[in-house]
């Protein structure tokens, strides 16, 4: 037997026992680091991962509180709210939106236009988590989709709650309107802080009280904590945190009242803003035409948008707010007031009207061709005689009409509790030197002050600013924040919160001066150019009818209405406040392109008193006044 068939038991065995041990060790090790691991996961990150395991089963729900409501002084709802379901798109969830839209198509109606609103939302609202594919669904789609709902990941039915605009176009631009929150809404929302409260929130105010008291409006967010299952629906609720309403808005505008106005307009455009004098209140706050905010809630289709938007009569535009205008012959009760203050002109003192007033070598107009003879102050309101005006303008100067008539609030904004206002014009040397770049443009000539003296030229004025400064006549001299909102009410504690009366100002005028502008405004209506209108009043009031240039003529030309293009004929004007004794109320309307003010503007104001102070309401528009040249 040879040496080499003998095996090293020894040294095989040693070998094997090494490997053994290697392996042990690496099995040993390998079971180490899956401890340590797990003691990682278990313990030290204990916190962390249970928490992630937490979110993935239970899921944070924010709850959409109710919006307030919008009534007016007597309880008429003007914007509430109502629930229905919605078919919604979670489109970071869906692969393909528009296969996911056609399929859902066989079971839901989508229209044209519904697919159009998802395009635009998804391009306005990126952030959006879900967005509405069809509103006010019926009972019977809501069934045919939960039956097929395990088909549409991504896709689901909400209840929400939607804004109504019950009377349509009445004072529509007093509530405004809510639309779906964009990217700019998302910018001011974390500017305030208030991101965390607009979770779940799909609207928000946009113009008007819907805006301006958004912060009161929108309530606070609730949230409701839900399990889930792996498809991310909810099975069942573990807590829930209420939300708190909105609160409610009860205005001072009296709404029947509002009513009477806008039918007073007919098809006519204009303005007319109604105040309470001793309070500021609003009463009525017309703008013609208006538009119906219904259309907006979910978002406006473009066929209604371009059409408001193109529309020459500009429904947007809220006329009583932005829209500013010459005051025409309004001013002249606020030019022989400075007069008489300021020392330039007596009650008794007189001019003799040639129909004319030479300046330089421009001819100023009188309407009245002949003019009105001797004219004293008295007369000139009541007649409403240029020529008086084109005089007193020139001797008062710029500057001091301007800084007197900016007492009354003209040419500046009012403050009222609605965005969107329109400071208007009161021209001076200073606002010239500011408005235009150019030095030959920035200088005052004199002959500017001529027109302004009659309430034209650079004046431009909202009706709003108008009616305040009736307002401050009325009140003698007292003039209010002009507001819309009365009180705010807490829906759920019922508790109130006024929004107080705020004094502006206390127009230091002597009683006499007052007295007698006061009285010269009531001799408008009762012998003067307002007199038509107010036959047979049951009460005792103050006006002064207006007529405003839109285009400009020569002062050689005769003003022929028939000759001009409808947009390019005078807007007519009127201010008043009734009962004389004890104001209740002040307004100021403009009609555009309606010519005379004591034709086409005092009718509408006299439907307007006789339904606040005596109720007499008419079912129609007010009917145009026969006139004759020179009744402004």
């Amino acid at each position: 037997m040879r040496l080499t068939e003998f095996k090293d038991h020894q040294r095989e065995l040693y070998h094997f026992q090494l490997r053994i041990g290697i392996a042990g060790a690496f099995v040993l090790g390998a079971f180490s680091l899956l401890l340590l691991r797990f003691i990682y996961l278990q313990i030290v990150q204990y916190d962390y991962y249970r928490t992630k395991a937490e979110d993935n089963r239970i899921s944070i729900v924010p709850i959409m509180p109710n919006r307030g409501l919008i009534v007016d002084r007597s309880g008429t709802v003007l914007a509430r709210n109502y629930s229905a379901y919605t078919l919604e798109i979670s489109p970071g969830k869906v692969s393909d939106v528009e296969k996911t839209i056609n399929e859902l198509e066989t079971l839901v109606e989508i229209r044209a236009s519904d697919r159009a609103r998802l395009k635009r939302l998804m391009i306005e609202a990126k952030g959006a988590e879900s967005l509405p594919i069809r509103t006010r669904l019926t009972d019977e789609e809501v069934a045919r989709f939960a039956v097929n709902r395990y088909r549409f990941p991504g896709v689901d039915i909400q209840a929400r709650l939607f804004r109504q605009y019950p009377l349509k176009e009445l004072a529509s631009q007093v509530t405004g309107y809510i639309g779906r929150i964009n990217d700019r809404d998302v910018e001011r929302i974390d500017e305030t802080g208030l991101a965390a409260n607009y979770k779940g929130t799909d609207h928000i105010g946009k113009t008007g009280l819907e805006q301006s008291y958004e912060a009161e409006l929108h309530g606070v967010t609730g949230y409701e904590q839900v399990e889930v299952d792996s498809a991310g629906r909810g099975v069942r609720t573990l807590s829930r945190t209420s939300p708190t309403p909105g609160n409610n808005l009860v205005l001072t505008l009296d709404i029947k009242l509002q009513q009477v106005a806008e039918q007073a307009f007919g098809d006519k455009r204009g303005a007319l803003v109604a105040i309470e004098p001793a309070t500021g209140g609003i009463l009525a706050f017309v703008s013609k035409p208006g538009f119906d905010p219904n259309l907006f809630v979910d978002g406006i289709d473009s066929a209604s948008w371009e059409l408001l938007n193109t529309s020459p009569d500009r429904p947007m535009v809220n006329r009583a707010l932005a829209g500013t205008y010459p005051p025409g012959s309004t001013f002249k009760p606020y030019m022989a007031l400075a007069a008489l203050e300021l020392g330039k002109r007596t009650p008794k003192q007189t001019i003799s009207d040639p129909g004319y007033f030479v300046f330089g070598n421009h001819r100023f107009r009188d309407d009245k061709p002949g003019g009105h003879g001797t004219v004293d102050m008295y007369k000139s309101i009541v007649i409403s005689c240029d020529t008086y005006y084109y005089m007193l303008g020139n001797d008062l100067g710029i500057d001091n009409i301007s800084r007197f008539i900016g007492q009354f609030g003209f040419g500046a904004k009012t403050g009222i509790d609605i965005e969107g206002e329109s400071a208007g014009v009161l021209p001076s040397q200073e606002w010239k030197r500011r408005r235009f770049k150019k030095p030959e443009q920035q200088k005052w000539y004199a002959g500017e002050t001529i027109s302004v003296g009659i309430g034209q030229g650079y004046n431009a004025y909202t009706p709003l600013q108008m009616a305040q400064a009736m307002a401050a006549i009325a009140n003698n001299g007292a003039m209010y924040r002009p507001h819309l909102v009365n009180y705010v009410e807490n829906i759920k504690s019922g508790a109130r919160t006024p929004v107080e009366p705020r004094l502006e100002r206390a127009i230091a005028l002597k009683p006499e001066n007052l007295e007698f502008i006061q009285r010269a405004l009531a001799g408008v209506n009762i012998e003067g150019t307002g007199a038509r209108a107010f036959a047979k009043a049951e009460y005792t009031s103050a006006g002064k009818t207006g007529t405003a240039q839109v285009v400009a003529i020569k002062q050689t030309e005769k003003y022929d209405e028939k000759r001009v293009a409808e947009r390019h004929r005078d807007h007519a004007l009127f201010i008043a406040y009734a009962p004389l004794e004890s104001p209740k109320i002040a307004l100021a309307v403009v009609v555009e392109n309606a010519g005379f003010g004591a034709r086409a503007a005092a009718p509408i104001a006299r439907q307007v008193l006789d339904y606040y102070l005596l109720g007499k309401r008419v079912e129609e528009p007010a009917v145009e006044v026969a006139g004759e040249e020179g009744d402004d």
